[in-house]
């Protein structure tokens, strides 16, 4: 095969990048494809592995040249942002890049990013394969390929990554996307990924996310009430550690209740 182009889709998942609040650069990153065998959402089966990637990556890296960021894969127009490093780890491959803020489409799809990480639901590479095969589930080369075989790429290359709307490859995140508005206003669903990393069950940290954003709501209210009101000489400190302490009970209390209820089940 001669240059066969391809499309891989990812999930995107967001994190937060400290210390962007003021100053936002679009900074973003992500785990554009992941090594091995899998099975898309469209029924698509690739198997993917570092060595079809390694020269075109040295190539890159060499050139300095940025990698062009689309929206669904729109090559047709402007890019809405760039990719400016790939490297690989045991899992897939990382890209890390930026968001152009200065013009409409990247500061319209970073605003999107942050308010609704499940709208535009993935990554999504365009890749190039100069020499492929067939591979069954063992990644052993096949002859004729059948509805159980998987496409992989021998030597290849990517020529752009897209955010795009709807992800096939859950496996594969954006892992970092700046998430502080200028505000200083967090995702919320950022608190609820870090918990999930923690331990967490998805249900046990949305819930606990969920108690966080209203201890939050609440904490920013009485804020501001005591900016209107005049002070009787309580001690900041005072106020701020009870305003911790119920933030704490209030999330110790939805933790408990969700899990004895998922014990009782």
């Amino acid at each position: 095969m001669k240059k066969l182009t391809l499309v891989c889709e990812a999930k995107v998942s967001l994190s937060p990048e400290l210390n962007e609040a003021e100053n936002p650069s679009g900074a973003i990153e992500a785990c554009v494809t992941t090594w091995g065998a899998r099975e898309g959402a469209d029924g698509r089966r690739f198997n993917y592995q570092p060595e079809g990637f390694a020269a075109w990556a040295k190539e890159f890296a060499d050139t300095g040249k940025p990698l062009p960021m689309f929206l669904n894969h729109n090559d047709l127009g402007m890019p809405v942002g760039e990719w400016t490093s790939f490297e690989f780890d045991d899992d897939g491959m990382i890209a890390e890049g930026r968001l152009y803020l200065s013009t409409g489409g990247g500061a319209d799809l970073y605003q999107i990013l942050k308010e609704s990480p499940m709208m535009f639901g993935g990554v999504s590479v365009g890749a190039y394969a100069d020499e492929a095969c067939w591979v069954d589930g063992e990644g052993n080369e096949v002859d004729e390929p059948d509805e159980e075989s998987y496409f992989q790429i021998k030597q290849g290359g990517l020529r752009e990554v897209s955010v795009v709307m709807y992800p096939n490859n859950p496996d594969a995140e954006i892992t970092k996307l700046e998430m502080f508005d200028a505000a200083g206003q967090l995702n919320i669903r950022m608190v609820e990924r870090t918990l999930r990393e923690a331990g967490l069950s998805r249900k046990d940290a949305t819930t606990a996310s969920l108690v966080f954003k209203r201890a939050v709501d609440q904490r920013e209210a009485v804020e501001k009430q005591l900016d209107s009101t005049p002070t009787q000489g309580e001690p900041d400190a005072v106020e701020n550690a009870l305003l911790e302490a119920l933030t704490a009970r209030e999330l110790a209390k939805a933790l408990e209740k969700r899990i004895h209820k998922g014990i009782a089940k």
